[in-house]
């Protein structure tokens, strides 16, 4: 029985080849920041307020002028087509029929184009790499071009963090078969037989855009993670010149970073530290939130993500001043178990529980949340 996204996370480890599984929980060096996220979120205390009509619980927000059933959405995941074929449309689809949004990463193993229309009628925003100043050039005009409501721009991967799984597993682009990596799939015969007639693994996007942009070089930089270390606050005016929506910025972990981005007109900021998987000293997404929400003071909206297993700990992240969060691993533990189906029991069940705690916390809607915030641990005090 499927009950919560740990059981999600069982059935996931289950269906899936051992270096596939690890590519998704992979955290950097000894995992001390993956583990803070969830920590972190279950010191955060909230008070009920009682005695209080909770008929009704509205779960709805707006965003950019759109209105989402819920107040998190689906985080910019790349590979998902080693989880299921298609993995990045189904989860498209899973998120329209939720009323979330869905980002979709650079790192799609689908065209972004192919992307958006499996879902055309949803919230869509596109996440950027710049490995190549020129390849990031044509994705961004071709998100303009598929009509992606926003972009994300990932600022937090100078450098990969040190995933060890994956070194141990051989976890490289191109793929060099291992006796290893041979076991570990021969032992897996129903991902087997999915991944067989419609199984991806390389990157869409990049071989999409042709020339250097789609050369083997480049699909292993993107798996390095070996991003232009020489992008600065001013090169923002460059993507602003090709991109005329909402620009987000990812990665946001101190409070200076993020009054220099409402310096250079961005318009909204997502707290991460990219899911513990980059720098393991770095802080909690949910400790570092209410520094962040204090250095905006309301002027552009703030969204986090890291550490979400429970529809109580987007209550949490409401409560410390979140517009929104979006959720990464759990969602992908429901693409291993069900496909799109699978995503969307894990959708209706943070939901479920969200509305459970709202109902709980007496608070009938999003911004009712934070009357309800009592404690917190010492990094947040």
């Amino acid at each position: 029985m499927l009950l919560n996204t740990e059981d999600f996370r069982g059935r996931a480890r289950r269906n899936l080849p051992r270096f596939v599984f690890d590519y998704i929980e992979g955290a950097a060096d000894d995992g001390h920041c993956l583990r803070r996220n969830q920590s972190d979120l279950a010191a955060v205390e909230l008070t009920p307020r009682v005695l209080r009509d909770t008929t009704t619980v509205d779960t709805s927000i707006e965003v950019f002028g759109r209105k989402w059933a819920l107040p998190f959405g689906i985080a910019p995941t790349g590979l998902n087509g080693l989880v299921r074929p298609r993995g990045d449309s189904l989860l498209a689809t899973a998120a329209s029929r939720g009323g979330i949004p869905f980002a979709l990463s650079t790192a799609s193993n689908m065209r972004l184009e192919d992307v958006r229309a499996a879902a055309p009628e949803s919230v869509q925003w596109m996440q950027l790499y710049v490995m190549h100043r020129d390849m990031a050039g044509q994705i961004v005009e071709r998100a303009a071009r598929a009509k992606y409501e926003a972009l994300v721009l990932t600022v937090d991967v100078p450098v990969s963090g040190n995933r060890e799984a994956d070194l141990r597993n051989g976890f490289r682009i191109p793929f060099k078969p291992t006796a290893k990596l041979a076991w570990d799939v021969i032992t897996h015969p129903r991902w087997s037989m999915r991944m067989v007639p419609g199984g991806a693994t390389d990157f869409a996007n990049l071989t999409a855009t042709g020339g250097s942009g789609g050369s083997a070089n480049m699909q292993a930089a993107l798996l390095a993670r070996a991003m232009d270390r020489s992008l600065v606050w001013e090169t923002l005016a460059w993507l602003r010149g090709l991109w005329k929506g909402p620009l987000l910025l990812k990665g946001i972990l101190h409070p200076d970073d993020a009054r220099l981005a409402v310096d250079h007109g961005v318009d909204g900021l997502i707290v991460s530290n990219h899911g513990g998987r980059q720098n393991d000293s770095s802080p909690s997404a949910i400790s570092a939130l209410p520094r962040i929400v204090a250095a905006i003071n309301g002027r552009i909206p703030v969204f986090m993500d890291g550490g979400i297993r429970r529809g109580g700990d987007i209550a949490k992240a409401l409560a410390l001043g979140a517009k929104a969060a979006f959720v990464g691993r759990p969602a992908l533990y429901g693409l291993a178990v069900g496909g799109a189906e699978g995503a969307e029991a894990v959708i209706r069940l943070l939901a479920a529980e969200l509305v459970r705690s709202m109902t709980l916390l007496g608070a009938t809607s999003a911004s009712a949340l934070p009357g309800t915030l009592e404690r917190a641990n010492r990094s947040l005090a």
